[in-house]
């Protein structure tokens, strides 16, 4: 009989459940009750802040700019750093849309304020470069910029994210094939140092190597207090083409590389937009999207679909319906589609509230979504918070296109989450290597979506809660994580320091070129005033000695210095 040649598998053990797992259970009392209506005042706040800063004139923007930037260098001046800690802003340790929670701030620390730095201070048509400061996020820039016809070349979807994580850090969107990640789309950037000087970097000033030194670095060769952003032409519709695929993953891997690199490298078969979402091993909905224009969109027998009201279907179940209904065409109105995953949380909206999904939840209470990730946060407890760390995944995979199918079953075998999302984007080849860099070499081999001066990478999106979770077995997250990481560092990959990261500094330096980056923390004076980027990223309160060393870092050079 032949199924009893095949190796028996062992069952894998369950979990017992505790106290906390029910508390988690029934989160989203306290979600619905208390997040929810402190989310929607939040961003009602918000979004008059950000009308009010629209009313004034540019002049009037930029004068209150400079004038915020002076209080910044005064409280720079102000720290002693033989007894105050090391620098950081002063927003609290759960206000960040990442999952990592800010652990350096529970140890000492010197904060400097820029919770005024959200203005869009000009729009220059001419040059095509939006000026904004570091607290502006999506949903205010796409308000401002969309009716305009205009919009940065690469918008983040969620609408919290804002430019100064997405510089300091990571950000990438649909058009990321093109134009590679938000920092590639920066003209220039406007930089407080350790010392208290104010300094425009580009790429081809006196400062243009920390032009390329701040992406990834978290914020820790200076504080960021406005950036200049590449503009593009948009239209008013989004032209998407849903196109299911099933297959093994690496054959859902290749139809989703044939999506946007053409084979014959014909760059009028690129287009405008692309992601994927992967529903289980063997299904998947491979989306492009091309810019049109009203006139276009409103043909007769064209279907528009205003994804952005509240009661409409969250975009990734909308999608999936492609796996019935076969391929199809909508056009959606351009905002709507840069902010379609905002609403549901990619799908962590699910896992929250697992009846926000429904008809009538969308209908009576679909206006007040989403929770904002750090009221998610402050509302959660270290128990829920370990929680998470443990039986819950949030990474961001950043692999080489030719490795997309490698990572994919490698995730599936080590952390079976459903869905995943697949997004390309370009990593330029650079005139300095900075932390995130492509292969050696990558240019002579001629890889599908390759070109001489970039390789083509994805970001594999894993957010849920991995299967043996979801059938209480027993999942050792931590573990996972490390292995993951492990991975990533053996096949060219890189991982968002905004994740919940088990790196240790040997790892984390393996993983990232710190060259460079240690080369402008000392030409800049930020070592022992601004904190490094694995001491930033690194899971876990710092102790008192954490915090002396890495200010020592400085004084002891510095004061032999002066002897």
């Amino acid at each position: 009989m032949p199924d009893l040649q095949q190796p028996l598998v062992p069952p894998k053990p369950k979990r017992k459940k505790v106290l906390v797992d029910y508390l988690v259970q029934f989160r989203w009392i306290v979600v619905i009750f208390v997040v929810l209506p402190t989310s929607f005042l939040m961003y009602f706040s918000l979004y008059l802040g950000d009308v009010k800063s629209a009313m004034k004139s540019e002049k009037r923007r930029q004068k209150e700019h400079d004038e915020d930037v002076k209080k910044v260098v005064n409280r720079l001046k102000q720290r002693d750093p033989k007894k105050d800690g090391l620098v950081c802003t002063a927003r609290k340790p759960y206000i960040a849309v990442g999952m990592r929670n800010v652990d350096y701030k529970r140890a000492r620390h010197f904060e400097v304020d820029l919770s005024a730095f959200r203005n869009i201070l000009e729009i220059d048509k001419e040059r095509m470069v939006a000026k904004v400061e570091p607290l502006v996020n999506m949903g205010q820039i796409t308000r401002y910029t969309v009716p305009m016809n205009l919009a940065l070349a690469v918008v983040a979807e969620l609408d919290d994210l804002t430019v100064g994580g997405l510089i300091n850090g990571y950000g990438i969107e649909g058009s990321s094939h093109i134009y590679g990640l938000f920092s590639d789309t920066v003209v220039a950037m406007e930089v407080v140092l350790a010392d208290g000087r104010v300094v425009r970097c580009t790429k081809d000033n006196e400062y243009s190597d920390l032009f390329y030194g701040i992406p990834w670095s978290q914020g820790t060769l200076g504080l960021l207090v406005s950036a200049e952003i590449k503009l593009i032409p948009i239209k008013e519709y989004m032209r998407v083409t849903y196109t299911p695929f099933r297959g093994n993953l690496k054959e859902i891997a290749q139809a989703y590389a044939d999506s946007f690199a053409p084979r014959d490298g014909d760059p009028a078969k690129v287009p405008d937009f692309v992601e994927g979402m992967i529903y289980n091993p063997t299904e998947s909905v491979l989306m492009v999207g091309r810019y049109a224009s009203t006139d276009e969109a409103k043909k007769k027998g064209n279907v528009i679909n205003n994804i952005g009201w509240w009661f409409k279907t969250w975009f990734y179940q909308h999608a999936q319906t492609a796996l019935k209904r076969g391929e199809f065409v909508e056009y959606i109105p351009t905002r709507d589609y840069y902010h379609r995953h905002t609403r549901c949380l990619y799908w962590e909206g699910k896992l929250i509230l697992p009846f926000a999904d429904q008809w009538w939840f969308r209908f009576l209470l679909g206006w007040i979504m989403p929770p904002k990730v750090s009221l998610l946060k402050a509302t959660q407890g270290e128990a829920i918070r370990n929680y998470y760390h443990e039986h819950h995944v949030i990474q961001d995979l950043l692999v080489p296109l030719y490795k997309v199918g490698d990572a994919l079953e490698y995730v599936h075998q080590e952390m079976e989450v459903y869905p995943i999302w697949i997004c390309p984007h370009r990593l330029f080849k650079l005139p300095v290597r900075t932390m995130v860099y492509p292969e050696p070499g990558f240019d002579h081999h001629h890889r599908q979506g390759d070109t001489s001066y970039a390789q083509m990478f994805t970001d594999i999106g894993v957010y849920y809660a991995p299967g043996p979770v979801l059938r209480g077995e027993v999942f050792n997250g931590a573990e996972a994580v490390r292995n993951l990481e492990e991975w990533l560092i053996q096949n060219h990959g890189f991982q968002p320091q905004y994740t919940v990261s088990e790196l240790t500094e040997k790892n984390f330096w393996r993983m990232f070129d710190g060259s460079h980056y240690e080369q402008c923390r000392q030409k800049y004076g930020a070592v022992g005033t601004f904190m490094s980027v694995y001491y930033k990223s690194k899971k876990g309160k710092k102790t008192e000695k954490e915090v002396q060393d890495a200010e020592s870092e400085i004084l002891e050079p510095a004061y032999a210095e002066e002897a």
